[in-house]
């Protein structure tokens, strides 16, 4: 049978026969013959497709036919050349809920309806897997190795391993401490491949014969950029080798690759490192469990370093500093640490030399591994290694009142490490989101020269549904402008919010862009919502992101204050959700190295670091902001800006005309109306 998207997509198609509700769109068909013509032409493709496109079945459905266009004899070519066009394809996001989205909903009802075999499966990181031999091996070594809690929860893995088809940490029905899974989790440095006794059973590679046996697979953007940067190092990558890449949710990607093609190292990790070697408190770890008593020694020299390193970048940074300080100058404190973990390295590498059993020569091959990419970030990081990278040190108080020093960098620019790694060798990379142009009518060009995709094709996919009829934005352009009158906007902002959410019955998001504004402002507010009998659920309480939400789904007789997690990727529909209020206009502050750093680039360069970057940026996520409202064809209203700069500066009209096309109403401070 010969297919195309409108065969599966179209007012007839095979979806429309199954799905008695499924409502055609004209944007849809539209997106999905855009992509199925970048996937044939082995281009590059940024698609903007509104709320309500229904951008995965767009993507998907082309994605499956140009997989499987082996089995069809449509693949272009002649029959020999369409037999080997079995193709593997990529599709990574950002959030769970649309992975979960993927694999448990939308690619079934596909395998389903679409006459052709492929098949899909969810990714996971290795870490994410049990290992049966570093288990048993827990097991012989629980006295010298765990602790009473990690004991208890090793007695329960012996349970759940009675049940598991996949040992997926995701299938656990407990969460289990970090250092018992860390003893029991799948790693490449502990693995003995076929080596193992276990190599048959082992969950992961089971997953791993089911990934190489996939066309379709679904990932999300870190394991993705790890993915990336793991194949730059070492030529090759955790994820099989693929001829297209679907990055959904790619708004965020050039977060998430600073993220993953930088440094990061703390003294936490360099500790916890030390303690499974050997933890002078506890008398327990590796060592002692093997009965290496005379390297304990060496183990005490490390620690001391690392407090003198901690002490010394403490020191640095000055007590009157904030917590986040730019790194300018190379070897800022002496560095004694990095020879003592290869030192250290060293010893455990002669000892796996001469261990006659493999599983101990892995377990020692590890752990050497581990200190030697210790080491060699924090010299990198000191020596700051890469011209193109900003450095700088955050300094976290942890609640036993500890000073836990972090040492970052990242990437200036990604543009050129993504175009070198990804679109110069993925054939076709397409990147979809709702939200990634500045401007109704195109704006692809701040996102593309961000990402390094200049030159790729562009689409752009209004939303099906009716703005005008089912959102009102409302503007005060009399409230006092959050940064030259900053004491009378805060002062003014309270009362402002109680307004908007007596009219629509809470039923809102309050959208902040500082943890210290949502924190004054709920203060202020909170005998207000007792009075009220209403619920604030704010963010800044502590509870998890995903816990507040739910809470918030149940009872929606409020308001939910979040900061920048609830501007994106958060789905509230229905009658749950019914207004969202944006304190602010969401320009990034210069306050952080990373984006101070940018900022100098652009301006180094003879550009205009507001009109170049904080601007169209700020225009991106007020949009992601607005997107929170409409989630469906039947969701009714309000949008509220207190920020007057929206209509009082000349940037203004540029966020404006960045929204959806609705109705628009002023209102002033002093009344209702």
């Amino acid at each position: 049978m010969s297919l195309d998207v409108p065969a599966i997509l179209g007012p007839e198609g095979l979806i429309a026969r199954r799905l008695k509700h499924y409502e055609q769109r004209t944007e849809q068909l539209e997106m999905a013959a855009a992509v199925a013509a970048a996937l044939r032409s082995q281009r590059h493709l940024i698609a903007e497709a509104g709320t309500g496109v229904g951008k995965s079945f767009a993507y998907l459905v082309p994605a499956i036919l140009h997989a499987t266009a082996d089995q069809a004899g449509d693949a272009g070519g002649t029959e020999e050349e369409d037999a080997e066009a079995s193709r593997r394809i990529v599709v990574s996001t950002h959030t769970i809920s649309l992975q979960e989205q993927l694999i448990d909903k939308d690619l079934p009802l596909l395998n389903s309806v679409i006459p052709r075999e492929f098949s899909s499966v969810l990714v996971k990181g290795r870490n994410n897997y049990l290992s049966l031999r570093r288990y048993q091996l827990a097991r012989s070594r629980a006295t010298n190795m765990l602790n009473d809690a990690e004991f208890h929860q090793l007695q329960q893995l012996k349970n759940w391993l009675e049940e598991t088809s996949d040992g997926s940490l995701s299938s656990l029905p407990f969460r289990p401490l970090g250092t018992l899974w860390d003893e029991v989790a799948s790693d490449t440095a502990n693995c003995l491949g076929r080596k193992c006794k276990t190599y048959d059973e082992c969950y992961y590679y089971r997953a791993r014969r089911r990934v190489h046996g996939a066309q379709i697979l679904v990932v999300n953007h870190a394991l993705f950029f790890t993915d990336l940067a793991i194949r730059r190092e070492l030529g090759f990558g955790v994820i099989p080798d693929y001829d297209a890449a679907i990055l959904d949710e790619c708004h965020t990607v050039e977060a998430v690759a600073s993220a993953h093609l930088g440094i990061k190292v703390t003294n936490g990790q360099v500790q916890y490192t030390l303690n499974k070697l050997y933890n002078p408190n506890t008398g327990k770890g590796l060592f002692a469990a093997l009965g290496l008593d005379r390297l304990t020694e060496k183990v005490h020299k490390a620690h001391m370093l690392i407090d003198q390193m901690v002490f010394d970048l403490d020191e640095w940074m000055g007590k009157d500093a904030g917590q986040t300080r730019r790194v300018r100058q190379r070897h800022i404190v002496p560095n004694l640490l990095s020879s003592s973990l290869e030192e250290l390295a060293s010893r455990l590498n002669g000892l796996a030399d001469d261990a006659q059993d493999a599983s101990r020569r892995q377990d020692l091959t590890a752990a050497g591994k581990r200190l030697e990419s210790l080491a060699s970030d924090t010299k990198a990081w000191l020596d700051q290694s890469d011209d193109e990278a900003v450095y700088w040190l955050e300094r976290v108080l942890t609640r036993r009142g500890n000073v836990r020093m972090e040492m970052h960098a990242a990437p200036i620019d990604v543009s050129t490490p993504m175009r070198e790694m990804l679109f110069q060798e993925v054939p076709s990379v397409i990147m979809t989101s709702a939200t990634v142009s500045t401007s109704r009518e195109g704006g692809f060009e701040f996102f593309q020269s961000r990402i390094g995709a200049a030159g790729s094709a562009t689409a752009k996919l209004g939303s099906p549904f009716d703005y005008r009829r089912q959102a009102e934005l409302i503007l005060v352009p009399d409230m006092p402008d959050p940064s030259s009158n900053k004491q009378e906007y805060e002062a003014a902002l309270p009362g402002m919010i109680q307004r908007y959410l007596k009219r629509t019955g809470g039923h809102a998001f309050v959208l902040f862009t500082s943890y210290g504004l949502l924190r004054s402002t709920a203060k202020k507010m909170q005998r207000w919502f007792a009075d009220q009998q209403w619920t604030l659920y704010s963010q800044a309480d502590g509870t998890p992101r995903g816990q507040l939400l739910e809470k918030f789904k149940q009872n929606p007789r409020g308001a939910l204050f979040g900061t920048d997690s609830f501007w994106q990727g958060v789905d509230v529909p229905g009658e749950a959700l019914g207004n969202v209020v944006i304190t602010k206009l969401p320009f990034s502050v210069p306050d952080h190295p990373l984006l101070e750093a940018r900022l100098d680039t652009i301006r180094q360069s003879g550009g205009n670091p507001f009109q170049d970057y904080q601007l169209p940026e700020a225009v991106i996520k007020l949009r992601q902001g607005f997107g929170r409202l409409i989630r469906t064809a039947h969701d009714t209203g309000i949008v509220v800006i207190l920020d007057s700069r929206i209509k009082t500066k000349y940037y203004g009209r540029t966020f404006l005309n960045s929204l959806p096309d609705c109705r628009v109403t002023q209102e002033s401070v002093r009344s209702e109306h």
